[in-house]
């Protein structure tokens, strides 16, 4: 009995040793991270374990109006991505359209980035951001709208 036991188990893992799991988006998509060595953040401190943080961080984002066609809408929160790469994902909704895009540093100065994001119904917005450290930055909005913000992003 013992002996059909360990067959058992050394045939699964046989059979498994040449499988891989990929898991995939609703796009059908692959959803694989590859994980980078992060762009330095001059002046910053290193974390707490004496490196760079090197995992995607998932940070709140709040815009508030900045002009009167703003206000008319109000307050705007979504989400930032920070894949510790220089790039991130952010995504927000926007008198009912939700808007997607990505960030980018700006080349000369690793705390500066502008940021862009589209609706599938036509709205649009771009930013420009300052990060002081990689979970925490401000910087302003535009929306296609006219609209304008002050965006606060981590906590």
């Amino acid at each position: 009995m013992k002996i059909k036991a360990i067959a058992a188990l050394v045939a699964s893992a046989a059979a498994l040793s040449g499988c891989y799991i990929v898991p995939y988006g609703p796009d059908g998509l692959p959803r694989v991270y590859v994980p980078m060595e992060p762009a330095p953040i001059p002046n910053q401190p290193a974390a707490a374990n004496g490196s760079r943080p090197s995992a995607p961080a998932s940070l709140p984002a709040r815009l508030y109006p900045a002009n009167d066609l703003a206000k008319e809408n109000g307050m705007v929160s979504g989400s930032v991505t920070n894949m510790m790469t220089g790039k991130g994902r952010f995504q927000l909704s926007y008198r009912g359209e939700v808007l997607t895009g990505e960030a980018t540093r700006v080349s000369g100065d690793e705390r500066k980035g502008v940021a862009s994001a589209w609706g599938p119904n036509g709205a649009f917005m771009s930013c420009e951001y300052q990060m002081s450290s990689p979970y925490r930055g401000a910087g302003t909005c535009g929306f296609s709208d006219g609209a304008r913000y002050t965006v606060h992003i981590g906590n």
